[in-house]
């Protein structure tokens, strides 16, 4: 019996999206706790509506690789791309609350390698 990563892969990447739908609109909406974390890791303020974007962004190309696989790549490396350049904001001031980055960073792995095995290298 054959079992299927498919079912997996969308329901991760469904997932994934969705928090990522949410950080965009905290960074919108700038947020108090997300601003706190701008703070602490000494990001311009200014930077948080271009954040919030590339968080969208991301979201939105995660969810229409499902059907366009170049397009979840893509997204999927630059999430990755993203998540380290803020595990380096935090790392480079000595924060160490660095919990959602890591979540948000192994998540973004997951579904890019997730969608290389469902998709192959289309």
């Amino acid at each position: 019996m054959e079992v299927s990563v498919f079912p997996v892969y969308v329901v991760l990447t469904v997932l994934t999206a969705a928090v990522l739908a949410y950080g965009a609109y905290l960074d919108f909406v700038r947020h108090p706790s997300i601003a706190a974390i701008a703070d602490r890791v000494s990001v311009p303020r200014t930077w948080m509506v271009p954040l919030g974007t590339c968080l969208a962004a991301g979201s939105t190309g995660l969810l229409v690789g499902i059907a366009v696989p170049w397009i979840g790549a893509a997204a999927g490396v630059g999430l990755v791309l993203y998540f380290l350049g803020a595990l380096g904001a935090h790392l480079r001031v000595g924060d160490l609350r660095i919990g959602g980055a890591l979540v948000m960073l192994t998540l973004s792995v997951a579904v890019l390698v997730l969608g290389v095995a469902v998709h192959g290298m289309k």
